[in-house]
C-alpha cells in the first residue's frame, strides 16, 4: 500500500523532533513560541499548567483530566488551548524505540487579531466560547504548516523573514478550522475567554490569599453568577477549585526544589491548616506531601521542570 502525504509529512516531523531533544522533558527551539516536548516511556499522572497554544503530535499518545474531563490525542489529533489551564497530564504510548514526540506552538493574540480583522478573513457566527481546550482531527493543511516551520530549524537564516509568514498561515488554517470559534475568543476584545483571563490573571497572582469571588467579579466587570457559569464552562471547574490547583501545584515546586517543611509549604500557597493541605494533596497527587516528594526524587531527581512541562 502506497504511503500517505501525511505520513511521510509526519515520519520527517518525528524525525526532525528526534533529532532536536536530547532526554525527556521540554526543549526549546529557535523559533520564537516553539519548543518540543520527549518522552521515552509512559509516564505516571502529573499535573502542570497549559497555556494557549497548538499541540501537534508528531509520534505517540497522551491524555489529558480537565476537571473531571478526560482529553485524549495523538499523532492523528491536535490539541488546541485558548486559556491558561492546570491539568493532569501523562505520556500513554511511548518507548525508547519510538518515543512521545510532540510540537508546540504559543499563541500569539496579536497576529490572531490581525487575521481576525482582515478584510479576506471569513465572518464566522457568533458562537458562546466553549471550553478552553479541545481536541480535532489533524488536517493534510495544517500539518503541512507545522512541518514547513520546523523545517526552518535547519535553515536559521531563513528564520526572520519567512517564519511569521508560515506561523500567520497555521494560525488562519486554525481560525478556519474546526477550532477557529474557540481560537477567535483568544482575541476577541470584551468576550467572555478574555473576562475569563482576566480572573485567571488575578488567581495566578493571589492565589495564596483568600478567595472572594464578589470582590473577583467586579474586577473582570461581571456579576458573581455570571462569573461563576462562564467560569466553568470555560474552565470546567469553578474559581476556587482553580485557585486550589494553584495552590497545590506551588506548593508541590517549593517542597521540591526549596526543601522547607510541610506547614511551610502550606502557609506560603495560603493554606491556615496544614492538616487541610496534605488532605488535600494527597487527594491531588495520590500521596502524602513528604512520600510524594520523596517519590519524585527517587524517579526525576531534584527538579521537577521536565516532567512538570506540558506538550
Amino acid at each position: 500500500m502506497p504511503v500517505s502525504r501525511m505520513e511521510c509529512d509526519r515520519a520527517e516531523l518525528a524525525a526532525i523532533i528526534d533529532r532536536s531533544t536530547v532526554g525527556n522533558g521540554v526543549h526549546a527551539t529557535a523559533l520564537p513560541g516553539l519548543s518540543f516536548f520527549r518522552a521515552e516511556v509512559p509516564g505516571a499522572q502529573v499535573c502542570t499548567m497549559y497555556e494557549p497554544g497548538l499541540a501537534l503530535v508528531a509520534q505517540g499518545a497522551k491524555q489529558l483530566l480537565l476537571g473531571e474531563e478526560v482529553l485524549h490525542y495523538d499523532q492523528a489529533n491536535y490539541l488546541v488551548t485558548s486559556i491558561d489551564l492546570p491539568v493532569v497530564s501523562q505520556v500513554i504510548r511511548a518507548s525508547a524505540q519510538e518515543p512521545y514526540l510532540c510540537a508546540m506552538l504559543r499563541f500569539d493574540a496579536r497576529i490572531i487579531g490581525e487575521l481576525l480583522t482582515s478584510a479576506a478573513m471569513p465572518r464566522p457566527a457568533a458562537t458562546a466560547a466553549g471550553r478552553g481546550m479541545a481536541v480535532s482531527p489533524l488536517t493534510p493543511e495544517l500539518l503541512d504548516s507545522v512541518l514547513r516551520l520546523v523545517r526552518l530549524l535547519d535553515a536559521p537564516r531563513d528564520i526572520p523573514v519567512l517564519a511569521p509568514l508560515i506561523e500567520r498561515e497555521l494560525l488562519y488554517r486554525l481560525l478556519t478550522g474546526e477550532q477557529g470559534a474557540r481560537l477567535r475568543h483568544v482575541a476577541m476584545s470584551g468576550s467572555q475567554s478574555q473576562q475569563i483571563a482576566k480572573a485567571i490573571d488575578w488567581l495566578k497572582g493571589h492565589y495564596d490569599q483568600p478567595l472572594r469571588i464578589d470582590e473577583l467579579a467586579v474586577t473582570v466587570n461581571m456579576s458573581a453568577s455570571s462569573l461563576h457559569h462562564h467560569f466553568r464552562a470555560i474552565t470546567a471547574m469553578s474559581p476556587l477549585q482553580y485557585q486550589k490547583q494553584l495552590r497545590l501545584q506551588e506548593a508541590r515546586r517549593v517542597l521540591l526544589t526549596e526543601r522547607c517543611d510541610v506547614a511551610t509549604a502550606a502557609h506560603r500557597v495560603g493554606y491556615e491548616s496544614p492538616s487541610q493541605f496534605s488532605r488535600e494533596y494527597s487527594r491531588q497527587f495520590g500521596a502524602p506531601p513528604l512520600r510524594d516528594v520523596e517519590q519524585w526524587r527517587r524517579t526525576v531527581g531534584e527538579s521537577p521542570n521536565a516532567s512538570l512541562a506540558a506538550g
